[in-house]
Parts: C-alpha cells; sequence; structure tokens
C-alpha cells in the first residue's frame, strides 16, 4: 500500500522502473497513426516483465489473471500516441533529458506518464485478490480521436463496468469532460463585378450568421462545465479583389457540456441560423460520472479535488462510467519542451493504488 508516496513494492516494479520505461517510451517517436514501434517496445517489455500482453493494432492490453465472469471489470487506460513536436523545442523531444527532478521529452506529460503509472498501479494491484477483474490498456490515436485506437479495442475487451482515463489532471479527478462539435459552414450569395450595383455579398450576409454563434448562450448550464462554448475559428470567401463572393464558409468549434448531446445542439443551431451547417462528426460528446459513484467518492475520501475539464479524452467513447485522473498539467501538453516531474510518477502511482485497491462497484 502507498505511504508517503513510498509503495511497499519490488524494487524491479517501482517507480524508479516506471520512470526509466518512460524515458525510453521518449526515444521512440509514436506521433499519431505511428504507433507502431512503441507499441512493440511496450509489448516486448511486458512479456519480458513475465507478463502476458495482447495486441490488437497498435493497442496493447493485459488482462488479470484469474478473470472471473461474476466480478466486474475495471479498465485502466491511458494513450501512447503523441501530438507533432512544435518549432519551440529548445531540447530534442525525442530524447529523455533529467534536470532535476524533471524529465522532458515529447509526450512525457501527455500522456506517458499517466501509461507507466498505470501500468506499474495495475502491477501492484493484481498480486492481491481484488473484488473485480483489471484490464491495462495503451492505445493509439487519441490524439486525432482515431477510430483504430480505444474505439476499436473495448468491441473485444470483456465488459467494462468502470475505467480510469490516464491524462495529466494533477491527480485530481475529472468527473466531467467537455465534448467537441465541429461545424462546417456555408453562406451562399450571388457573384458580381464589384464596380456595379449588382450581385450578392456573402460575406455580407455572413455577418450576422457569425454574429449570431459569438452571442448565443444556450439555456442549461453545468455544474461542473459551465455553458456551452462556440467560437468561430476559421473563414473563407472571396477569388479577387474586384469579385463579389457569392460563397462564404467558416468553421466553429463547439464546446459542449453534458446537459446537451451533439445531435441536440447541431438541431438547435440549425432551427436557429440561416446558412447551411455541416458537422464533420457527431461522435465527440460530453461525458460525465455520478459524483456518487463508489470511485468518484473514494477520490474525494483520499483528497482528490473533484472539477470539469474542458480538454477532450477517450473517455467520450466509453459507454460506462469512467474517470479522468492521471500525473502532470494539462497546461504542458502539446508545448515545447514539454515535461513530467519524478516526484509526479511516484505519487501517480501511489494515488492510483489507493484509489483502486479493494475498491467495490456494481
Amino acid at each position: 500500500m502507498a505511504t508517503n508516496g513510498i509503495l511497499d513494492f519490488p524494487e524491479q516494479l517501482g517507480p524508479q522502473s516506471a520512470i526509466d520505461l518512460l524515458s525510453k517510451m521518449i526515444a521512440i517517436p509514436s506521433i499519431s497513426r505511428e504507433e507502431k514501434a512503441v507499441a512493440d517496445f511496450l509489448e516486448k517489455w511486458i512479456e519480458e516483465h513475465g507478463y502476458v500482453a495482447n495486441r490488437s493494432g497498435d493497442n496493447v492490453w493485459m488482462l488479470s489473471p484469474g478473470f472471473d465472469a461474476s466480478k466486474p471489470t475495471i479498465l485502466l487506460n491511458s494513450h501512447i500516441d503523441t501530438v507533432k513536436p512544435n518549432n519551440g523545442w529548445q531540447r530534442n523531444p525525442f530524447r529523455a533529458v533529467f534536470e532535476g527532478d524533471r524529465l522532458y521529452g515529447l509526450g512525457s506529460n501527455d500522456a506517458g506518464a499517466s501509461v507507466v503509472s498505470l501500468l506499474h498501479a495495475y502491477l501492484h494491484l493484481i498480486e492481491k485478490n481484488q473484488p473485480y477483474n483489471l484490464i491495462f490498456a495503451a492505445t493509439a490515436e487519441e490524439e486525432i480521436s482515431g477510430d483504430n485506437g480505444i474505439a476499436k479495442l473495448l468491441p473485444i475487451l470483456p465488459p467494462v463496468h468502470f475505467a480510469i482515463v490516464g491524462e495529466p489532471t494533477e491527480m485530481n479527478a475529472a468527473i466531467a469532460e467537455k465534448g467537441l462539435l465541429v461545424l462546417d459552414c456555408t453562406v451562399t450569395g450571388q457573384s458580381g463585378h464589384a464596380a456595379h450595383a449588382i450581385g450578392d455579398n456573402a460575406i455580407y450576409k455572413a455577418i450576422p450568421e457569425i454574429e449570431w454563434f459569438r452571442s448565443h448562450r444556450f439555456e442549461k448550464t453545468s455544474q461542473w462545465l459551465g455553458e456551452v462554448k462556440m467560437t468561430v475559428t476559421m473563414i473563407q470567401a472571396g477569388t479577387q479583389h474586384n469579385v463579389i463572393p457569392d460563397r462564404c464558409t467558416f468553421v466553429v468549434d463547439v464546446r459542449s457540456n453534458e446537459r446537451y448531446t451533439n445531435q441536440g445542439l447541431l438541431e438547435e443551431i440549425r432551427n436557429s441560423v440561416s446558412c447551411e451547417v455541416n458537422p464533420r462528426s457527431l461522435k465527440l460528446g460530453s461525458s460525465h460520472i455520478d459524483i456518487l459513484h463508489p470511485a468518484v467518492q473514494r477520490s474525494i475520501r483520499i483528497g482528490r479535488t473533484c472539477y470539469g475539464s474542458p480538454t477532450l479524452s477517450d473517455m467520450t467513447k466509453m459507454n460506462f462510467p469512467a474517470l479522468k485522473i492521471g500525473p502532470g498539467k494539462s497546461s504542458r501538453s502539446h508545448q515545447a519542451d514539454e515535461f513530467i516531474q519524478r516526484s509526479e510518477i511516484e505519487e501517480a502511482i501511489a494515488i492510483y493504488i489507493q484509489l483502486l485497491d479493494q475498491l467495490v462497484i456494481k
């Protein structure tokens, strides 16, 4: 069990093992859709340590020994893919660099630290008889909400009753997260010569539509996620300076709360504007877990703060209760010179075990 962040745990599978594993993973580029090499490495690491690794595409997973269909199943999940490094990096993003308590490298914070912490917590938890089955899954394509990550894996797993999703939350409990709805909007006019009073300028027609997206407030707000937020983020119109544009397109980023489905938001938007509105996907809805869920209640008892997360994760693809919690800070994600602290990994393993050991769920 965890005491002041120190685990009663074989040294070869303690926090230093997790840190060493993460440093090796950082050295293997794993941009979304290019995760094979790091999945191969992680699969080999698991097998070299005497455990059975399963593989589906670039997803690696483990099932606790003695699976009992009469028990509920808990999934421990985080992702092995990263975004592309931006131009601001002052260090080699694919080389683990230790500076004091910090470990620098692409994917260290988002979400390599969660992967290795959940894995080591899993290896500790399966040493004892638990009132649940346990699955560890390191999955692909989270950063692009792709179809070959957790969405591909879930149908082949045993039924899951609850999940921990590892993302940088400072080990606080994200019990809700906003969904995402991206809209492509089109306004149609009529072209003409700019020097003459003919034509119907699509840019002018788009202005009141854009103003609606800027100023509209949806009625239902959330205790944890606040209002639905809409932001016009891209616009395009015109072919040359002397031609009245007959078409103006713009993109709207919609962040939903758990009180609306994406389909419901789309219907309300279409009923309120006159432009053509086409969603890129309706799949990335808001998600939340009941605050009375046993895992949430235990997280509160062990001192974790509950909050609503503005960022999206693979939790949106899970049709069962899930809690987002992991080491690191969300603000470090996707930034140059991304890092995780060694102490954050040690703390994460201890808290995961404290949260899950002998947890009773239905």
